[in-house]
């Protein structure tokens, strides 16, 4: 696809930037920002003119809707820069899509394609320099929408204001990661809005992780709601496992995030003749893998983390280590990906787009 240019857009930019003060070797994921952000707000029920304006706080009505009644959805995405300096988008239009859908959910208007991803672009042309080349390096970018109206009547906003701004990034986590299979607590129901990227749904995970992560676990495996019997999502990532030399994910629902990573990785295993099957795994299922030997990865899927090895689960009162095996889906899958996206491959599926 070809994103085109949003011409009307009004340009305040930064007298000074604040790149060289930055050390890009040492980075904390989404802790540091580029000089500049999008803003464009939804007001008597139209987008006004999108605006391009320094990095910085702005001020909000204490009575704003979003800190009352949680209207608020966001995208993760990232931009990569080949060895030529050009910057690429990874299957944005799938960010796009899946963005409007969060926002159909939530009560929230839809924005435009040209706000969306022409504003973007534009975004984007303008802190070209802090898209970093190498291995793991990359710009993150979070697209988001909150509710501005005042009042705390419980409806739906009027108002809202849609932003983007950029991180730069490298590996979002390090080291071995160990889970715990959910058995009491749920990340989404049926008929709820586990489906949309709405920040809610993060913030009620965070007191059963901070559980887990005193027992030394880093993250959850969630469960259905119903029964806590059907494996769904690894911390905030879809999540595979591989039985013998089978790949198994969840389809996707109301209670599972559609991962633009999950899918791609869906489409690259195929290409590669891996056996892949999009199915509810049973935690039933999993423990008897484990314990008959047949068990050989966990891995999660997400755009910051892209593909994250588990090293060993814990369901009940039970531990399992996983096995060092010697070819790796996880590891194998996560380079053909990233080379993908870093332009280092040829990109057979037309998934990179740029800027």
């Amino acid at each position: 696809m070809e994103i085109k240019t949003l011409e009307d857009i009004k340009l305040n930019l930064t007298e000074r930037s604040k790149i060289n003060d930055i050390d890009f070797e040492n980075l904390s994921f989404g802790n540091v920002f580029t000089d500049h952000m999008l803003v464009c707000d939804f007001v008597n029920g139209q987008w006004k003119q999108p605006e391009i304006m320094p990095y910085a706080p702005f001020t909000i009505e204490p009575s704003a809707r979003v800190f009352h009644y949680g209207q608020a959805i966001f995208e993760g995405m990232k931009a990569y820069k080949d060895e030529a300096g050009d910057v690429w988008l990874f299957r944005p239009e799938q960010n796009f899509a899946r963005f409007n859908k969060s926002a159909v959910r939530l009560a929230m208007p839809e924005v435009p394609e040209e706000v969306f991803l022409g504003g973007l672009k534009k975004l984007i042309q303008i802190d070209k320099e802090w898209v970093k080349r190498g291995d793991g390096k990359s710009l993150y970018i979070r697209p988001f929408m909150i509710a501005t109206s005042s009042g705390v009547i419980a409806s739906p906003s009027n108002n809202y204001r849609f932003m983007i701004i950029l991180s730069p990034a490298k590996s979002y986590y390090s080291g071995e990661v160990k889970v715990v299979i959910a058995d009491h607590f749920s990340r989404a129901a049926n008929g709820g809005i586990g489906a949309a990227k709405a920040a809610g749904n993060y913030s009620a995970q965070f007191y059963p992780t901070k559980l887990a992560n005193e027992k030394g676990f880093q993250q959850i495996i969630w469960t259905d709601d119903a029964t806590h019997t059907k494996l769904e999502e690894a911390g905030t990532m879809n999540v595979f496992f591989r039985i013998n030399d089978t790949l198994y994910t969840a389809p996707t629902s109301e209670r599972i995030l559609d991962g633009v990573t999950r899918k791609s990785l869906i489409e690259l295993a195929k290409k590669e003749n891996i056996n892949v099957e999009v199915r509810s795994v049973l935690v039933d299922e999993l423990v008897a893998a484990a314990k008959d030997g047949s068990l050989k990865e966990i891995f999660g899927a997400g755009t910051a983390a892209v593909v994250n090895p588990i090293a060993g689960f814990a369901y009940k009162d039970e531990y399992f280590e996983l096995p060092k095996v010697e070819k790796s889906y996880a590891l194998y899958l996560k380079e053909k990906l990233t080379n993908i996206q870093n332009k280092v491959a040829d990109d057979t599926f037309n998934w990179t787009v740029k800027i």
